[in-house]
């Protein structure tokens, strides 16, 4: 884990979100807390988990606060699909990317509630 990498990056993320915070794990590493707040103003509160070889592998969103229980484009862990793991670039991607793709999935997942069940948007098969 790259930790100034993350530093910067999150200097980087705090210029463009409101609220992006950097906080201790009990095993030493650090990950990202973060609110966010949809197009139809609903408040979201997540958590951005960084792998031991980040930026090498994208790191994983949970959505904390509201619980969702039931969800698309989530993995059994819980964390949310916000990019195929095969379209993730260290060199083009980041805090910032991350955070702006999760609120993006947050939307989508506001109109799938709305509208019956259908996700909008193109779908990658994995």
């Amino acid at each position: 884990m790259d930790i100034t990498r993350i530093h910067r990056e999150l200097a980087e993320a705090k210029r463009t979100f409101a609220l992006v915070e950097l906080r201790p794990t009990q095993d030493g590493n650090v990950y990202v807390r973060s609110a966010l707040q949809t197009s139809n103003g609903k408040q979201y509160v997540l958590s951005i988990k960084f792998p031991d070889n980040y930026p090498n592998e994208m790191p994983r969103v949970f959505i904390d606060a509201p619980a969702i229980v039931s969800a698309p484009h989530r993995y059994q862990g819980g964390h949310i699909c916000f990019l195929h793991p095969s379209m993730w670039n260290p060199g083009a991607h980041n805090l910032t990317f991350v955070i702006a793709r999760a609120a993006k999935w947050l939307n989508k997942y506001e109109v799938w509630r709305s509208n019956g069940g259908v996700w909008p948007g193109a779908e990658i098969k994995h």
